[in-house]
């Protein structure tokens, strides 16, 4: 595979309709909000669940291609699969609950084996120190939050379940006094919405940090195919309708690159489409509705600006 020799930042543009983008556990799992702008929030870990997901969709079973962090998988067995592979002979390595390397050589071939089997370790990184020590890895790939455009308000929808769970349940809802009763017998439950929101995400790949985990050209066009279609693969009554939106990338023309990532980001403006003009979202908009579909938005980018030695790459 080619190595990667440039870096990239990128920005990833997200919509919801009627849906919970990311649960907040601490708070009954209402859609994450930061408390001081009421904006909304989906965070790095679930965004990087989703290109997880993806990947495995997208190149099951193909080597090279498999996922270290599955839901329901035991971490340290994936790592017992490196020792296998370093010493095939050696006994202790079917059967012991601590390995650790011989030395600071057999530490790099470990790593290197992880690498090269697991997308997501040599693209997000991992610590792999656990019991059975294969090491930890820093990847090259780096997501902040996403944050909503403007401030959100989660609903809340209570919803009832008209079937029972078994004979006990169906027996007290049918002996209701009356028929109220029997309503009133049904299981409730909520779901938490946002009607409408545009959530921004940044990210970051390093050239420097791709060369000690082998993440190479094909693993990066990988992550921008999975960024652009992965809600695709989440559907889900819970999600509602979440869509990729834009995946904008700067590609600087060297591994250390050419400018800062945040001076990139500011180059690219999203705001309120109204009657065709592109109006800021802090000005004082009144009487406006608030947003509930995309074109409700404008999104502009300010190439005149784009710094020397940088492209820009609309992904979307």
């Amino acid at each position: 595979m080619t190595t990667l020799a440039n870096r990239y930042d990128f920005i990833l543009v997200f919509d919801v309709t009627n849906g919970n983008p990311n649960g907040d556990p601490d708070t009954g799992n209402l859609p994450r909000l930061d408390p001081e702008t009421n904006h909304g929030l989906v965070s790095d870990v679930s965004l990087k669940r989703k290109v997880r997901n993806y990947v495995e969709l997208a190149r099951e079973g193909q080597d090279g291609y498999h996922i270290y962090v599955q839901e329901g998988a035991i971490l340290n067995e994936k790592h017992r699969l490196a020792y296998k592979a370093l010493r095939p002979d050696d006994p202790k390595v079917e059967k012991d609950k601590s390995l650790n390397p011989k030395d600071d050589a057999e530490a790099v071939r470990l790593r290197d084996f992880m690498c090269k089997n697991f997308f997501d370790v040599r693209t997000f990184g991992a610590v792999m120190s656990t019991g059975i020590n294969a090491g930890q890895v820093k990847g090259p790939v780096q997501l902040t939050f996403a944050s909503s455009v403007e401030p959100i308000v989660p609903v809340e929808i209570s919803i009832t379940r008209m079937a029972a769970t078994n004979e006990a349940e169906k027996k007290q809802k049918a002996e209701g006094s009356d028929a109220s009763d029997r309503i009133d017998n049904r299981t409730m439950g909520r779901k938490h919405i946002v009607p409408y929101g545009l959530y921004v995400a940044h990210g970051f790949v390093s050239a420097k940090f791709a060369e000690r985990t082998g993440f190479s050209e094909a693993d990066l066009d990988l992550l921008f195919e999975a960024l652009a279609t992965m809600f695709e693969h989440d559907r889900s009554a819970a999600r509602g309708e979440m869509t990729t939106r834009k995946l904008i990338a700067f590609k600087h023309d060297n591994a250390l690159g050419n400018a800062p990532a945040g001076r990139l980001f500011d180059l690219v403006r999203i705001g309120r489409s109204i009657d065709g003009e592109f109006r800021e979202i802090d000005e004082r908009l009144d009487n406006l509705p608030p947003a509930r579909k995309f074109s409700d938005y404008a999104v502009i980018i300010d190439r005149e600006n784009l710094p020397a030695g940088v492209e820009i790459i609309e992904k979307l």
